[in-house]
Order: structure tokens, then C-alpha cells, then sequence
């Protein structure tokens, strides 16, 4: 049973529940939208139309959680594909059966493994930031949501948590193809925080500090692990998982297979005597195991160093430093005497020289240091009438 009337609040409201069964009321405004009344009382809009001989029915939602102008509205939506040749209602079974994004991430994570040695902060920022999101299918994750999250973590989290977070969404995206997903990277187009490079390293008065502390940590294990870190410039997880066997003692050279080196490629790193002789100890103190810093964990070696690291820097009162910050260390004392970015970033294992420039205005130092030497001696020799020199010691 049909009828048709001009749709609104009270009109619909006022609809009586057929004895049995179940009546469609048709609005005037909008042919295609209608409300079915059924025997128990409730009240639901839909859009009825008709495709390819095939008569279709989508429904919009109930009466009371829905207002007559959205279901128009709605139903004007639908109206508009079918004009187009595509069925709301193949639309919506396909958005149904789209993918999660925590299925996303287990194709992202399978994938990283394979690809990626950073692949464990990948699975961090997942736990940490988008895992609520996980249940959610892919066409529902809108740029707005994307957007109001990363400015969230900025102001919560930091800009660096919030740009990582980005990142790692914007490339799970990418890799959606992978699972069938066909829609837009809602990541995409949204602007990271800008950072600013980190220059923190320790001055010649914090060194003095840090290495009464580190002397007097009770692990040998941190004291070794912080000091080959500092002297070798080498990142805390290739000092941690360093083998004995790509360190030759008798060239003074470790050697970081570009299985687990950073940039993908071979790293030879230059050992310094004091590192040598650290190595030396070590290996005479070994017991045939074949890392550097072994340890009874699955991995076989050190892989944490948080309670090393907290308890130095509380003997030293040292704030605002992190153990890669030891590496930074290096290369800016290096910068301070005199050398170049290019020794410094081969030093340090850089691909590209503009990672090395954060230490360019450390190079100039030396460089003001030559000058002001130079001048000096010059200015000796200005002598103003009278024979009264003059001083010019800058």
C-alpha cells in the first residue's frame, strides 16, 4: 500500500502503523524518497529507484535520528548516481565489504618487515597513535579526520611524533592498492610540521661531566656501550648489535653490512685507538659469543639502554640529551676543529650532504678563530702618528 504526501516532522510523526504489514509513504518534493511505516510502529526512510529493469531499494535511516531535509537530501545523492549509471545500493555492498585499516596495517606490516629496518618504530607509532583507527573501513578515514589528529599529536605529542604519524599513514595508503582499495590517500596534501634539525651536543665543560659519570656507572656494558658510541659517531643500534666479525682490530676498522646499516649501504667506520683498546678488553674478556655486547635476550645482544643512560645523566646533571646525541657529539667537534662537512658526513655515514650541514655553523669557529689570528698580527703593525701604537687586539 502506497500513498504520497509532502514530507514533514509532524506529518510523518503523525503517520499511523498500518493493523498489518507494511504501508510506503512517498514524498511530493522528492519522488524517489519514501518512509516505510510498519504494523510495529517504526519509521524508516528509503530511496526507491529503478536501474537496467531492476527495481532497487536503499534505505537512508529512521525516522527520529534523521531529519526530512537530510533524507531529501540523501535521497537527491542517490538520485544523482543512478543518472550517472551506478547503484547507490552496489556502492554501499562495496564499501561494506571494504578494508579495514587494521587489515592495512597487516599488509603495511608484512611489508616493512621485508623493507624497512626501522620496521619496529612503524609497529611504535601504530600502538601509540592509530590503532583506535583499526576497525574503521579505509573510505570512512576522511582528510579532516587525518588532519584534526595530526594537529592533535602536534599539540599533545610534539610536532615530531605528529609528522612520523603522518608519514607512516601516508605510505600504508599507498600501499592500499595491494588489497584491493581504490580510493584516495587521505594523508595526502596535508602539510607537516615544520622541523627544526637538532644541534644538541656536549660542550667541552658537560663532556668533563659525562665521562666522571660514565666512569662511575656500575654496568661496564653502558660505560663500554655509550663510550664506543661517542668515539665511533656509529648509531646506538649498530654499537648494540655489533658483530665480531666485521670489526678487524688490525686495520682499526669496523665494517656495518648494509643489511643493517641506515642508508642501505656498506659503512666502514675508522676505530681510534681509545676505541681500539675498548674492543681489545673486550674481546679478551669475551666468552665466544659473537656480538660485541651479548646478552641472554632473544636477539642475543644488548638492545636497551634507557636505565644506563637515565642514571649517567642524573650523576652528570645532564638535561636534554639523548644517546644520539653522542654521534651528533662527534661530528660537531669535529666541525670545531676545522673539518669539513664533506670528512664529517663520511665520518658519520651521511648519503647526502645536506644532512651534514647542521654542523656548518660549527665549522666556522676555526675558520673566525684563523681570521682573528691573522688580523691581529696585521694590526701590529698600524702605528699612528707620533709613534704611539695603537691596540687593536680583538
Amino acid at each position: 500500500m502506497t500513498s504520497r504526501i509532502g514530507f514533514t516532522e509532524p506529518r510523518i510523526l503523525d503517520m499511523d502503523a498500518p493493523a498489518k504489514g507494511r504501508v510506503y509513504v512517498f514524498d511530493v518534493k522528492v519522488p524517489n524518497l519514501c518512509c516505510c511505516v510498519t504494523a510495529a510502529g517504526t519509521k524508516t526512510y528509503y530511496v526507491r529507484y529503478k536501474l537496467a529493469g531492476q527495481s532497487f531499494r536503499v534505505r537512508i535511516g529512521d525516522v527520529g535520528k534523521i531529519t526530512v531535509d537530510a533524507a531529501r537530501t540523501a535521497a537527491k545523492d542517490m538520485m544523482g548516481q543512478v543518472a550517472r549509471g551506478v547503484n547507490p545500493q552496489a556502492e554501499r555492498r562495496e564499501k561494506r565489504q571494504e578494508p579495514t585499516l587494521g587489515v592495512l596495517w597487516q599488509h603495511w606490516l608484512e611489508y616493512a618487515k621485508g623493507h624497512k629496518r626501522s620496521w619496529k618504530g612503524d609497529e611504535w607509532l601504530w600502538k601509540k597513535y592509530l590503532k583506535p583507527w583499526e576497525n574503521r573501513r579505509l573510505g570512512s578515514i576522511k582528510r579532516s579526520d587525518v588532519q584534526t589528529l595530526h594537529s592533535k599529536l602536534g599539540r599533545e605529542n610534539g610536532i615530531y611524533a605528529a609528522n612520523r604519524m603522518l608519514s607512516l599513514l601516508r605510505s600504508m595508503f599507498n600501499k592500499s592498492v595491494d588489497i584491493g582499495y581504490r580510493g584516495e590517500n587521505p594523508a595526502k596534501g596535508i602539510k607537516p610540521f615544520k622541523e627544526q634539525s637538532r644541534d644538541r651536543f656536549l660542550s667541552a665543560e658537560e663532556l668533563e661531566r659525562f665521562f666522571v659519570a660514565l666512569h662511575q656507572d656500575p654496568s661496564a656494558d653502558m660505560q663500554d656501550v655509550f663510550l664506543l658510541a661517542l668515539l665511533s659517531g656509529a648509531r646506538r643500534g649498530n654499537v648494540l648489535a655489533m658483530r665480531w666479525e666485521d670489526v678487524d682490530l688490525r686495520l682499526a676498522q669496523w665494517r656495518i653490512p648494509e643489511s643493517v646499516a641506515k642508508g642501505g649501504a656498506t659503512l666502514i667506520i675508522p676505530l681510534v685507538p681509545a676505541a681500539v683498546e675498548l674492543l681489545q678488553r673486550r674481546r679478551l674478556a669475551g666468552n665466544g659469543s659473537p656480538w660485541v655486547f651479548p646478552s641472554r635476550g632473544k636477539t642475543g645482544h644488548l638492545v636497551e639502554v634507557k636505565g644506563g643512560w637515565k642514571r649517567v645523566l642524573t650523576r652528570a646533571g645532564l638535561a636534554d640529551l639523548r644517546p644520539h646525541d653522542l654521534r651528533r657529539t662527534l661530528g660537531s667537534w669535529q666541525a670545531m676543529q676545522g673539518a669539513s662537512l664533506q670528512v664529517i658526513g663520511k665520518s658519520l655515514g651521511h648519503q647526502q650532504i645536506a644532512t651534514t650541514m647542521i654542523y656548518s655553523r660549527l665549522s666556522l669557529d676555526p675558520v673566525r678563530e684563523s681570521v682573528k689570528r691573522a688580523t691581529n698580527e696585521i694590526l701590529t703593525h698600524d702605528v699612528t702618528p707620533g709613534d704611539a701604537a695603537v691596540s687593536w687586539e680583538i
